[in-house]
């Protein structure tokens, strides 16, 4: 979080309205009586109240460390391509003359680091969606429903029908489990191609041609879905 992002909380919200402002006023009447002249006393106690809301503020996070090669394939291959396009707009910035524009286009590109952060934990996500799978291991429990049907038909009991519903339940969780990795794979496949377009939109946008803020808006979409899609990700379907 950015500074501004950090000052805009509701954490921050109660720290200045907070006893704070009690503390800010004695200290500043205290080093008055003390001596010290009445501007100084005053902006003193100032710089106590704004030191301890800065303290009260949110803490910025760093960001988490993207390493693909800790995710199987296809998570890993995306994480990897998100991370050319990210080099690819950072040297659109770095080659972009010093100025208003310049400016303009790192504050986009610090927003797509967000949402590319996002990107990271949907795929992350999404390997241990598929970790899940391969521990259920659908192709044995297959097998075993096979089996557990055979015997009854042969010698029906409340214990096998017991351990059918259960293999079936476990089955219809890997399914489950296989659709949201598929979907989500479809998904993020679709946005890294958008991010690949705004790279390359944002070459134009460096000398002029195309509008600036029409792309800072097409960034915070891409963005806002990606952050939907991490939302979407994070319950496993039951």
């Amino acid at each position: 979080m950015a500074f501004r992002d950090r000052f805009w909380t509701p954490t921050t919200a109660r720290a200045i309205l907070s006893w704070r402002i009690l503390v800010a006023a004695v200290v500043g009447v205290l080093a008055g009586v003390l001596g010290l002249p009445i501007p100084l006393a005053v902006l003193f106690g100032a710089v106590v109240y704004a030191g301890s809301v800065g303290l009260a503020m949110p803490k910025p996070v760093r960001p988490a460390e993207i390493d693909p090669f800790t995710l199987s394939e296809p998570w890993r291959r995306l994480a990897q391509n998100a991370q050319r396009s990210r080099r690819q707009f950072r040297t659109t910035v770095a080659n972009t003359p010093p100025g208003p524009l310049h400016d303009r286009l790192a504050d986009i590109a610090s927003r797509l680091d967000a949402g590319l952060q996002e990107g990271w934990q949907i795929a992350k996500r999404g390997d241990e969606i598929d970790a899940a799978v391969s521990r259920l291991d659908p192709t044995r429990l297959r097998e075993r429903l096979g089996t557990l049907q055979n015997q009854a038909g042969s010698e029906p009991s409340a214990d096998i029908t017991a351990a059918i519903n259960s293999v079936q339940s476990q089955l219809a969780t890997a399914d489950r489990l296989k659709a949201l990795s598929a979907s989500t794979v479809d998904k993020l496949r679709l946005n890294a191609a958008r991010l690949d377009e705004l790279c390359a939109r944002a070459a134009e946008v460096s000398v002029g041609s195309s509008d600036t803020n029409t792309f800072a808006s097409d960034v915070d979409d891409l963005v806002l879905e990606l952050e939907s899609l991490h939302d979407a990700v994070q319950e496993l379907p039951s």
